[in-house]
Parts: C-alpha cells; sequence; structure tokens
C-alpha cells in the first residue's frame, strides 16, 4: 500500500510516497511498486511538457489464475498477466482520456499526445476537472486487503475435485455437474495526479465455487443450483467440500419444482438476492442517474423512500471488506456516514463530476459505491418463513427487468413456495413484479442472515405484497 502527500498549492507539486504495511508481503507482480510510481509520475510530466493545466492517471497491474474441474477432469486452467495505463488531461475544462497496456516510454508519451489531441476538440464543459484538493485523502489506513493465496495448479485441482465430489454424494439425484473452478486474482494501482496526490495500494480476491445438475428421475424438468465462497485471503473461503455440500443441496431442494397461477402475495428475497435490491437503489441515487434526469428518485434527499425501519450505512473502512477503499477514484478520501436513516435519504453516490453538476459537493464516490451495510432484525430465514406465513421465497433471480426511470421492477424467478410458515414446495418459470418506490417503502423486515460475500451486507427482505405471475 502506498501512502500519500499533502496537496500543494504549487503549479507542479512533488509527489511523494510513504512506505504502508502490505507491499511486503509475498506477491507475484512483474513490476514492484517503485516502477508504477515512477510511471505514473512520467505520465504527469509528459501532460504538462504537452500543455495540460491539470492531469491524473492510474496505472497497475494484476495477476491471476482460474481452474476449473468438471465430473473429475480438469477443464481449463488460466493464468492472466495484465497491466495499463490511463490518462486524463485537461486543456483549462476540456477533458480528454486515452489508455494504453503498453509501458513502454515511447508508447506512454504518445497516449498522453492522444489525450491531448481529444482535449482540444472537446467542448469545455465547467463541470470537468480534478477533485478539489481539500477532499483528498491525507492518509491511507491499512484495511488489510492483500493476502495472497500461495495455491499450486495441482492443489487447485484437487479443491475442484473435492468440491465436486461432494456435491454430487449429497443425493443419487444429482447425475451430473457444471464444474467447480477455484481461482485467486491479484491486483495493485497506483493513482496520481497534479495536485500532489499520490496513492495506491494491492488488493486480492479469490474465490471457489461449484455449480450442480439434478435430475428427478419421474420425467420431471431437471434443475440446476450453485453456490460460492469468496474472500480477500484463503482464510476467509468456506472448504472446498463445504461450498459443494452446499450447492448440492440447493439443487436437490429444487427438483419437482412447480408453476404458480397468477396472484399477489407477500415476497421473500433471499440474502444473495435481496442484495439486487439494494443495488437498484443504489444506481437510483448515483450521480450519473440524476443529472441526466433518468432516476425514479430524482430529488429524493431528505425525502422518506424507504420503511421508517431501513437504515442504509456506507462503511468503506471494514478491513478485508469486498467494498473497502481508503479512497476513491479520483483519490478522495472515503468516510462511513448514513446513506438511509429511518428510511429517509441521507446522501447520494457523486464523484467530483456529478456533483459539480447538481451543485453538491463529491461523497467520495467516484468509481460506485463502498461497503453498504443493511441494519436487520432478529430473524434468521426461517424466522422469516415463519413471519410471512404464505407467500413466495426467491432464491433466483434471472434478466434484468428494471426501468431505471420510472422504478418498474419486473424479473424472472424460482425459489419456493411458502404456507403455514414453511416451505411447501419449489417454484419456477414465474415472474415477480412490482414497482421499487412501493417495494422499498413495503419492506416488512430485514433477516440477520447477511450475506458477507460482496459489498452489499443485506440479510433476506420481506417485502409485503408483490404481484407473482405464473401460468
Amino acid at each position: 500500500m502506498t501512502a500519500i502527500a499533502q496537496p500543494e498549492s504549487t503549479p507542479k507539486p512533488a509527489l511523494v510516497s510513504h512506505p504502508v504495511r502490505g507491499n511486503d508481503k509475498a506477491g507475484r507482480f512483474p513490476l514492484p511498486t517503485a516502477e508504477l510510481e515512477r510511471i505514473a509520475e512520467s505520465v504527469l510530466e509528459a501532460a504538462r511538457a504537452g500543455g495540460a493545466t491539470a492531469a491524473e492517471t492510474e496505472v497497475s497491474q494484476a495477476v491471476g489464475q482460474n481452474v476449473s474441474v468438471r465430473r473429475g477432469e480438469v477443464e481449463t486452467i488460466a493464468y492472466n498477466r495484465d497491466k495499463g495505463i490511463g490518462v486524463t488531461v485537461y486543456l483549462g475544462q476540456r477533458r480528454g482520456h486515452a489508455s494504453t497496456a503498453d509501458f513502454a516510454r515511447d508508447a506512454v508519451h504518445a497516449t498522453v499526445a492522444k489525450a491531448l489531441a481529444i482535449a482540444r476538440y472537446t467542448a469545455e464543459d465547467p463541470a470537468a476537472g480534478l477533485a478539489d484538493p481539500e477532499r483528498l485523502a491525507r492518509e491511507i489506513p491499512d484495511l488489510d486487503l492483500y493476502d495472497p493465496w500461495e495455491l499450486a495448479v495441482d492443489e487447485a485441482v484437487r479443491l475442484g475435485r473435492e468440491a465436486e465430489g461432494a456435491a454430487l454424494a449429497v443425493d443419487p439425484r444429482l447425475t451430473n455437474t457444471e464444474g467447480s473452478t477455484v481461482a485467486w486474482s491479484e491486483s495493485e494501482f497506483v493513482y496520481a495526479n497534479t495536485q500532489g496526490f499520490l496513492g495506491g495500494y494491492r488488493s486480492t480476491r479469490h474465490h471457489i465455487d461449484c455449480s450442480v445438475i439434478g435430475d428427478p428421475g419421474d420425467g420431471g424438468p431437471m434443475q440446476r443450483d450453485y453456490w460460492y465462497t469468496a474472500g480477500r485471503g484463503a482464510r476467509d473461503l468456506q472448504s472446498a467440500a463445504e461450498v459443494g455440500r452446499i450447492a448440492g443441496e440447493r439443487t436437490v431442494r429444487r427438483l419437482g419444482a412447480r408453476k404458480l397461477g397468477t396472484l399477489e402475495c407477500p415476497v421473500l428475497f433471499e440474502a444473495p438476492e435481496a442484495a439486487d435490491l439494494i443495488g437498484a437503489f443504489v444506481r437510483a441515487v448515483s450521480g450519473g442517474a440524476l443529472y441526466r434526469q433518468s432516476s425514479f428518485l430524482l430529488d429524493s434527499l431528505g425525502t422518506q423512500v424507504f420503511a421508517p425501519h431501513v437504515s442504509i450505512r456506507e462503511e468503506p473502512h471494514i478491513p478485508r471488506g469486498r467494498g473497502s477503499a481508503p479512497f476513491d477514484n479520483e483519490g478522495v478520501a472515503t468516510i462511513a456516514r448514513d446513506v438511509v436513516r429511518d428510511g429517509v435519504v441521507r446522501g447520494y453516490f457523486l464523484g467530483s463530476y456529478s456533483a459539480r453538476k447538481l451543485g453538491l459537493a463529491t461523497t467520495g464516490n467516484a468509481g460506485g459505491a463502498h461497503n453498504l451495510v443493511v441494519a436487520h432484525g432478529d430473524d434468521d430465514l426461517e424466522g422469516l418463513i415463519r413471519r410471512m406465513g404464505r407467500g413466495l421465497l426467491v432464491t433466483e433471480q434471472l434478466g434484468q427487468g428494471v426501468n431505471p426511470v420510472t422504478g418498474d421492477y419486473s424479473r424472472g424467478a424460482a425459489g419456493f413456495w411458502v404456507e403455514g410458515g414453511e416451505i411447501a414446495y419449489p417454484v419456477e418459470e414465474i415472474t415477480i413484479a412490482g414497482n421499487l418506490k412501493d417495494i422499498f417503502l413495503d419492506i416488512v423486515a430485514i433477516g440477520r442472515d447477511v450475506d458477507r460475500r460482496g459489498s452489499r451486507l443485506t440479510g433476506s427482505v420481506l417485502v409485503g405484497r408483490m404481484t407473482v405471475a405464473g401460468h
């Protein structure tokens, strides 16, 4: 991880980096961090020499390995090594951007020249420019995002076979698989701009997944389901055998699925699917959708959008978190904040450009939202099923089906019909529909079964009423 220098007021502030914990760990990167920093400095120097009034650049590299196994046989072994430079230059308030994967000096200078040429032919934009200097991060906390997995190919193959074997052992009706994948990845970037910011860090992301196919044996349709585990380090992962077992159990319980008639009823979104509802909210209150007037939640700041018991916090500094980051894509310091409190929208997701378009201040979200923590109640999934009594438990959704302008929501789904507070039978080939404005206000409860594999940390969500369309 690399720390940053305080922004300077001089025309050419010095870029200074400070060592931070993390970079002394073993890694498989082709270039040392110091070389990424040197390249970033050379990009900015070339931009200044070409007449840029301001510039910013990101220099990155990544390595990874992906091994997939199907029916006990190795299907693919892939190893990747990627690198890239992105440069944005400003001529006053005219902006140009170019990128390259070639780190050679001539290629870097040619890329900067292309960005400058683009800027010269671009119209002035009053919102264009670097982030405000006073908003830049001055200290970089170590969020423990880098934890390499020293995983040899042979061991990855063994884990893939273990996951697949555990899945097939669950039930003899599990007759086939779509395979199991075991993967690790490491990435590093350095961001620098002409306001004196130089910062970056390394991160890792590893996962194991397994997908299984079941045949009911009575002529009914075959079913598939899957499971995965993901984390910053191997110690954050479930075992391969556990991943396989869960994938097998989830597939078995879908055998004998039926269709439903059209009705209105409560709908319970299992935690991984509930994260999609939170994602729809984030997109609706993000800068691009707001200043383009293409959101169903325009001017929603300070208004009641969710049920009163719903609160969402952005927590960008959770150690080892999937969405953790000390600063955003512009170097702006990230902060913990309430996005929704007691159902009322307290904050948007803005970078510097969208904030200026809206007459607001950046929220440190250039590049997207960070960890979103949804407050929950005391019920686990089984408790929410009992609380629902009669209705639909959704465990999979298909297709997009969300209109960002109107909030209309209509997606294919599969899951389970619930009667008397218990799962009665699996269902498939149905559509769930409503409007997100109504759905958000009609959230009855949120479970404590929080899915922590992604950056939207939410439990299962019970909605009071939606339309379920079947045959």
